[in-house]
């Protein structure tokens, strides 16, 4: 089992946000093996990581995985249990953060979001799950524009 999150990089961060993860990841892993596919860019991304840090203290058949866009001379805090570079050498590095993340959906088994505007990263990666059919989870209220 493969999951992968996408969200604003402004995101605020509250306990309601963070039980409603725990429910999600619970309820659709469990105690199976999985993979927790992570960015490093910006609010949303600091606080799954915080979260899934949390919920794999719990359940040792977790593993988190960050996923980088560009090939590293230098790995991030020793805080992932792997890194995986995806086969986006070819691409313009301008797009490699678009590219890692339609990777991280391509491969992911469901995806937790919080979306609610109609632009951004965050905004195209929570398209891309929708046309490709992945179960997604909006954390963001839904009285908004995105059709959540």
């Amino acid at each position: 089992m493969i999951v992968t999150f996408c969200g604003h990089s402004d995101f605020q961060k509250n306990e309601e946000y963070e039980q409603r993860i725990f429910e999600i990841l619970q309820q659709n892993i469990g105690n199976e093996a999985a993979e927790i596919y992570l960015g490093e860019h910006g609010a949303f991304d600091e606080f799954a990581y915080y979260c899934c840090k949390k919920y794999k203290q719990m359940h040792k058949n977790v593993s988190l995985v960050f996923i980088t866009p560009y090939m590293l001379s230098k790995c991030p805090k020793r805080r992932y249990d792997y890194i995986i570079y995806p086969e986006i050498e070819d691409k313009p590095i301008r797009f490699a953060i678009s590219y890692r993340n339609k990777y991280m959906v391509q491969m992911a088994d469901f995806v937790i979001a919080f979306v609610e505007r109609e632009w951004g990263g965050a905004y195209q990666s929570y398209k891309y799950a929708i046309r490709k059919g992945k179960v997604v989870f909006n954390l963001a209220p839904k009285n908004n524009k995105t059709g959540c």
